[in-house]
């Protein structure tokens, strides 16, 4: 077993929060300047750590882009589910709130991490995309190759969209029209192929939903120019944002979840080590934060996380907080990640919503039956929706 001493400054400390693995106790020391607490570090203690890391357990700002800029990004291709991570990370904010921070672009929305949707904090899209869209488009060169989509129309399509997009905003029908008009054909998957090029290339972004529709918009006219980075100094940081955000974590998850390849993902670990500490757990080597955030004077059990939530996605090895057995209930095997129900780390469950006459039904489905205290600390969490989403909420078995 390995023990470490973590740091939390006193203002913020709530010991309930960190347990002996042994006795179910928190152990701690007092001096002038800190608390320190001595943990037991096993896989559990991995799972309570990252619901600090994450800001699930604690909410750090107020600010939508900050939550999103402190994650690095954040899993976006169900945009409802996307809306209630960020708002179950930040301090009293709602539906409307965060999609105002979108709609306000501090937030984008664009292909990007393994080249699936993502919210990035707007500082942040053009030295990510810098990164990593050239590894990832020439990792699809074999797909385009079998769309007939070969650099003569990609170049093509992307004048068409420079010319298009002068004026405002366009949704996906829109733009596949333009290519048409051009000459080129959006048939089966090449309309989806050529958008998402264009977006890895930095030309264009989602723009505001104009109904239950998305826009394109042009990266430039949208999104201020944000930061930019030399390659070594965007692997450092892409690598500290993970680790700091989602440690404890192995090396194999941070290259799972950036795309990167395993060589380059060294690199910025090596890079970010400097700012990042790590424990060897059952064999494994976990990264994580030197010191653990400050998190408020009571810490909630339960939590209901949505669909994509980083705390499960965001990892190649699950194990911490996921058994095994139920793998295929939390996550399906097309790679659907379910809303989850959360309890001291662990998924216990999978929920899912309905509005029924101006409420919101939450229908849970857990993996075993749920104690009279996971009962109760689920229909705190609940509350937490509710404040968020503006509506009524009501659980149901």
């Amino acid at each position: 077993m390995v023990f470490r001493f973590f740091t939390i400054t006193p203002k913020f400390l709530d010991v309930t929060c960190f347990f002996n693995s042994q006795f179910d106790e928190p152990l701690f020391s007092l001096n002038e300047q800190t608390y320190s607490l001595l943990i037991d570090m096993n896989l559990r203690d991995v799972a309570k750590f990252r619901l600090l890391n994450h800001h699930i357990a604690y909410s750090v700002t107020k600010e939508p882009g900050e939550v999103v800029g402190s994650l690095g990004a954040m899993q976006a291709q169900d945009y409802q589910a996307a809306l209630w991570g960020i708002g179950l990370r930040a301090k009293e904010v709602s539906f409307p709130e965060v999609e105002s921070a979108i709609l306000n672009r501090a937030i984008v929305r664009i292909w990007l991490l393994r080249g699936t949707l993502h919210f990035v904090a707007a500082p942040d899209v053009r030295w990510m995309l810098d990164l990593l869209g050239p590894h990832i488009i020439a990792g699809r060169a074999g797909r385009h190759r079998q769309l007939k989509l070969d650099e003569t129309t990609f170049m093509r399509s992307e004048v068409l969209f420079v010319e298009a997009l002068q004026n405002g905003q366009l949704t996906r029908d829109e733009m596949f029209k333009v290519l048409e008009k051009g000459g080129i054909s959006p048939e089966g998957q090449r309309g989806y192929h050529i958008l998402w090029r264009a977006a890895l290339k930095g030309l264009i972004c989602f723009g505001p939903q104009k109904g239950k529709e998305q826009t394109f918009a042009l990266l430039n006219q949208y999104i201020p120019k944000g930061k930019s980075l030399q390659r070594c100094e965007a692997l450092s940081e892409l690598a500290r944002r993970y680790f700091s955000s989602r440690g404890p974590a192995l090396l194999e998850d941070f290259a799972w979840w950036s795309g990167l390849k395993l060589s380059d993902a060294k690199i910025a670990l090596e890079k970010a080590s400097t700012d990042l500490t790590s424990e060897t757990i059952e064999g494994k080597r976990y990264w994580m934060p030197q010191s653990t955030p400050e998190n408020g004077k009571e810490l909630a059990t339960a939590f209901l996380l949505p669909a994509f939530d980083e705390y499960i996605l965001g990892y190649s090895d699950r194990t911490a907080t996921l058994e095994k057995p139920h793998l295929k209930k939390a996550v399906s095997n097309n790679g659907i990640f379910y809303p989850t129900i959360i309890f001291n780390g662990k998924v216990v469950g999978t929920w899912k919503r309905t509005f029924k006459k101006g409420k919101i039904v939450i229908m849970l489905s857990p993996f075993k039956t749920l104690t009279p205290t996971q009962r109760s600390s689920i229909a705190l969490t609940a509350k937490h929706y509710s404040r968020f989403m503006e509506m009524p909420v009501s659980i149901t078995k």
